[in-house]
């Protein structure tokens, strides 16, 4: 129903206010100011723990032998390149139903990230996969679907800028955000759907992890760091962005008012 003359507008939901606290660029930047230093030095300490507790500590697998230390890189890329992308869903989704400019621009800087991660997922699967499966490659279920998720984070990164207007880029972008997030549970299950070279699950097993605790501790802290890593990247790479779209609107605003300035 139109909004009759004189009747208030109603408020935003109390969600949309929290979240559009957020949007303001100066208050973006100030708390993230005083929060990079240390998600950087947590990040970089968790992962130096992690990776020498990984490279030098962790025992050798009875039957993998020292390759099995590939495991410390592969699977928090792969956990970080499903989970990612869900945050990449919740940011197109937060972009499409609130407008929030913010959520545009982490969602334009996480996608390259996103892309990299899968990357280095399938690149450390590949050198895991030649010496126990005797082939770089195999079109499983589990291999196929990841490939599909890092054509979607490329997809993702290519479409938000192929546009003049970034606002018709980023709507694009989400939508097909939104849509991708349909390989996840693909991605997730195709060990369990069908029957592929990769094991099941050994970590996230309800009952227990089928991996000795050795070697599953190392590869949580592994897991951690990696993951404020990506946090730490992602968070700097928006912060990046929106001092570029604050000196940007400056300089439009510089030039607007030299053209509107009568001439002498």
């Amino acid at each position: 129903m139109p909004r009759q003359a004189g009747q208030p507008i109603a408020a935003p939901p109390a969600g949309a206010r929290s979240l559009h606290r957020f949007a303001n660029p100066g208050r973006f930047l100030r708390m993230t100011g005083r929060i990079m230093p240390w998600l950087w030095a947590l990040a970089l300490g968790v992962t130096g723990w992690g990776t020498a507790w990984a490279l030098g500590f962790a025992p050798a697998d009875w039957q993998q032998g020292e390759t099995v230390r590939i495991m410390y890189v592969h699977v928090p890329m792969a956990w970080l390149a499903m989970g990612g992308y869900l945050g990449l869903g919740i940011l197109s989704l937060m972009s499409l139903i609130w407008r929030h400019p913010l959520a545009d621009l982490a969602a334009r800087e996480l996608s390259p990230v996103g892309a990299a991660v899968t990357a280095l997922c399938l690149a450390t699967g590949s050198l895991w996969g030649k010496p126990m499966w005797g082939t770089w490659w195999v079109w499983d279920a589990r291999l196929t679907s990841v490939l599909v998720l890092f054509f979607l984070w490329l997809g993702h990164a290519a479409l938000v800028r192929a546009f003049d207007e970034s606002d018709r880029g980023a709507r694009a972008g989400a939508i097909l955000a939104l849509v991708g997030l349909v390989n996840l549970p693909i991605v997730k299950f195709s060990v369990d759907w069908w029957n592929t070279l990769h094991q099941p699950a050994s970590v996230t097993r309800l009952n227990a992890p089928g991996m000795h605790v050795d070697m599953l501790f190392p590869l949580l802290v592994c897991a951690l760091g990696f993951s404020l890593l990506f946090g730490a990247v992602v968070l700097a790479r928006t912060r990046a962005a929106v001092m570029e779209r604050r000196i940007r609107g400056l300089e439009t605003a510089r030039a607007r008012r030299a053209d509107a300035a009568p001439v002498a």
